[in-house]
């Protein structure tokens, strides 16, 4: 029998670390020191392990990791999970802005978005405690991730309200945290990931949830699912109650009450895209009124609301210096490409990995 004010104490313990955890991560504005923080997690897994009845799949010890998973059990959507239709063309977002605007009979406004190189992720709450996380999968049915997706420290794992509601958005990972990974992989002779974006597929569709945890992956939410049922109106009312509810959302989101200012905001982050800690590959222009997407409907694999408008990739030409070998931890021999440093995505290159190269 667990005694009283130990519950209380635990219960205590696990509502301030969500907290604490909601003001670093998300707000970027801690309140404690990690001194502190530390002291309060130190407290919460004695008593988890004096009193192991008490750990509940909600716990902020249950973010660490530590579970060997034997596989991800498929999923089906509640709700399809669509792509978007893109271009890399102006005159083709104005065709978009001209078709919204005769379809709906009237004016409409636009909310601007990032669009945010990382995995499209669903995350289902029942009674405001996270019970699914889910890739996309081929829109209808995903993958089970949820042990993998606890460990993002910017996805809560109670809401402060107990309400079911089921939010869409995007894990990613930071480029100085896909270097810092790449680094390692390369000392121990392992492949590199290509991308941001292919590491966090990869680290998602980890097994082992310790090594997850340690990847320090980030999470930027945008959608409800059935949002109307909120009373919610319009973007930026979904986005509003995202955040009541503490979930990340990008700060950079615009509304655009014309074609022109949605081309604005596209040229705007073509040029300031680098200044950002992750990779974006574009803009996402959505009508911002809920009643128009109503009214314009999607098709078998888009809504007919929203856009994404792309950027255009980047490539530099650079020379070729010399090839080394990198001997790994194990042994493994990984030649490397040294190159003449060249600006690329917003970084310098100066190596890259030549492990899939045939000889």
């Amino acid at each position: 029998m667990v005694p009283k004010e130990v519950l209380e104490e635990i219960e205590r313990l696990r509502k301030e670390i969500e907290y604490h955890n909601y003001r670093y991560y998300v707000l970027n504005d801690p309140v404690i020191t990690d001194e502190e923080y530390d002291r309060l997690m130190k407290r919460l897994i004695e008593l988890e392990k004096k009193y192991p009845e008490t750990i509940t799949p909600d716990s902020p010890t249950q973010r660490v990791g530590g579970k060997i998973l034997e596989g991800f059990k498929k999923v089906e959507h509640s709700e399809i999970m669509l792509s978007l239709d893109n271009t890399y063309s102006e005159e083709e977002v104005k065709a978009f802005d001209e078709r919204i605007r005769r379809e709906v009979g009237g004016d409409v406004s636009y909310m601007c978005e990032l669009k945010i190189d990382g995995v499209a992720i669903t995350l289902r709450y029942n009674e405001g405690r996270l019970v699914l996380g889910a890739t996309r999968g081929d829109g209808r049915v995903g993958e089970d991730v949820t042990e993998n997706v606890k460990t993002v420290r910017s996805i809560p794992l109670v809401l402060p309200e107990p309400i079911d509601i089921e939010v869409r958005g995007e894990i990613f990972m930071s480029k100085s945290e896909f270097e810092r990974i790449n680094k390692e992989r390369m000392e121990e002779g392992l492949p590199l990931f290509a991308n941001p974006r292919n590491a966090t597929s990869g680290t998602l569709h980890q097994l082992d949830t310790s090594k997850v945890a340690s990847r320090r992956l980030d999470s930027f939410m945008y959608h409800i699912v059935n949002a109307s049922q909120y009373g919610l109106k319009t973007q930026e009312e979904i986005f509003d109650l995202l955040k009541k509810l503490r979930f990340k959302v990008n700060p950079h989101g615009r509304v655009a009450r014309n074609v022109k200012e949605v081309v604005d905001y596209w040229n705007e982050w073509m040029e300031k895209r680098h200044e950002l800690e992750y990779n974006i590959d574009g803009v996402v222009v959505k009508v911002n009124e809920l009643v128009h997407r109503d009214t314009l409907g999607t098709t078998a694999k888009a809504p007919r609301w929203a856009i994404a408008f792309k950027f255009p990739a980047e490539q530099a030409r650079t020379k070729l210096l010399a090839v080394t070998v990198q001997v790994g931890r194990t042994g493994v021999l990984t030649p490397v490409a040294e190159l003449e440093p060249v600006q690329l995505a917003g970084t310098t290159v100066k190596r890259a990995s030549l492990h899939n190269f045939d000889y």
